[in-house]
């Protein structure tokens, strides 16, 4: 089944640079690509993508605010930060919108083709130095309702870096009932995304490491 991934970058260099090398893989399909986040949102909602690739540092509409635009107005497409500077402090706020990783944009072109996968797989990409940079500075969530057992261990789970299919495999149930838990652990923790869900796990001691990482 083929990728769907629409580009959000305000340089041509940069959005020509990943169409090419994307469509080197077969299971990968640009079809897209917007100048700025308030275009990104326009295109995403008339092509309806699997993955977006978002920078964040654009005119009229930046990165941070697009991704909360589309986890509202597009929620089953995933959204991907893609950055240059580690430490800027908009790479926070896109977890905080949303987003379900960031990568550095000096990522090697292979990380990032497997990172798409993952991610239109539901699963956590962050860079070991983003990750634990992200615990630190992503708040816990305030008084979060009591998670049951059985919301715990998916959690631990997704925070390891597995997909819905991968958890309901483990934990012998079915895709639909694990889809329901991650639902009602995002409700609970008052979180937007499994990445921040999968952050407060590693917050609170649930998993040593995040998984699905990109070295």
């Amino acid at each position: 089944m083929t990728i769907r991934i629409l580009i959000v970058d305000d340089h041509a260099v940069v959005r020509q640079g990943l169409r090419m090398f994307l469509s080197l893989d077969s299971e990968l399909e640009v079809i897209g690509e917007a100048v700025d986040g308030k275009q990104g949102v326009a295109l995403a909602r008339q092509l309806q993508p699997d993955v977006v690739l978002m920078d964040l540092l654009m005119p009229v509409m930046d990165g941070v605010t697009a991704i909360g635009m589309l986890r509202r107005e597009v929620p089953d497409a995933e959204v991907v930060a893609l950055t240059s500077v580690l430490e800027d402090n908009a790479v926070v706020g896109a977890i905080r919108a949303g987003a379900i990783g960031y990568l550095l944009k000096d990522t090697e072109s292979d990380e990032l083709i497997r990172a798409i996968k993952a991610a239109a797989n539901g699963q956590v990409q962050l860079s070991p130095k983003a990750a634990a940079r992200l615990i630190r500075e992503v708040r816990a969530p305030e008084s979060p309702e009591v998670l049951t057992e059985r919301e715990t261990e998916v959690l631990r789970l997704l925070a390891k870096g597995l997909s819905n299919k991968e958890i309901a495999q483990t934990l012998v149930i079915g895709e639909k009932t694990v889809k329901t838990h991650v639902s009602n652990i995002l409700s609970k923790l008052n979180v937007s995304s499994r990445t921040q869900a999968a952050l407060y796990a590693a917050r609170i001691g649930l998993v040593e490491t995040l998984g699905a990482e990109v070295s």
